[in-house]
């Protein structure tokens, strides 16, 4: 089973912008896998991350080879935005085995990402599908969203398998990241966060 949760969000758009820029130094592009990742100091961003089943490698491969994929391309390439719309169409027509609709995976999940609201980020929306999870937060200033999504994803890994008492892998090794561009960006990516929620 899935959940979704609300935190309060920004009044104005005026004071995202001032969280995203106050104080703050960019790190700029990197890439850890097969995805372009963006990471700067208190920044809005939103981030997916999947089972390791959901979406095989082989699968991301040919398509990068579909897409004339080069290293260096930026999240808002034209090939990145479809790369990342083919992974998104088939991860949600629920491949894998969807370990996230165990209620005890999913509350594990959930309380992973509670932990350190607050304290490192401030989470506005997020949900938890089948076999993947959105979350919409507030990167704090001095931490940095690769060790904030390994965190998530470790503890995560450990305690789910002990529950369902296997071993291995159980999130992909990658994840994706597109920080908030603006209100309207704001606002669909809220939208869409909503409209996944999975009962």
């Amino acid at each position: 089973m899935g959940t979704r949760a609300s935190r309060p969000q920004f009044e104005t758009m005026s004071e995202i912008s001032t969280k995203k820029t106050s104080g703050s130094q960019n790190k700029g592009w990197s890439y850890r896998g097969y995805l372009p990742h963006f990471d700067h100091n208190k920044i809005i961003q939103f981030i997916t991350f999947r089972l390791y089943d959901s979406v095989p490698e082989k699968v991301i491969e040919l398509w990068k080879i579909d897409l004339n994929w080069k290293a260096g391309f930026s999240a808002d390439s034209p090939e990145a935005l479809e790369l990342r719309e083919r992974i998104e169409t088939y991860a949600d027509a629920g491949h894998g085995q969807c370990f996230l609709k165990d209620k005890r995976i999913a509350k594990i999940v959930e309380d992973a990402l509670l932990h350190f609201h607050e304290q490192r980020y401030h989470l506005l929306e997020w949900c938890i599908m089948p076999n993947h999870v959105h979350v919409l937060c507030d990167i704090f200033e001095n931490y940095t969203l690769n060790k904030i999504v390994q965190s998530w994803k470790s503890f995560t890994a450990h305690q789910a398998n002990i529950i369902l008492n296997r071993t291995g892998q159980f999130w992909m090794p990658d994840y994706f990241d597109r920080y908030i561009r603006n209100r309207h960006h704001f606002l669909k990516t809220v939208e869409y966060i909503h409209n996944n929620r999975y009962e």
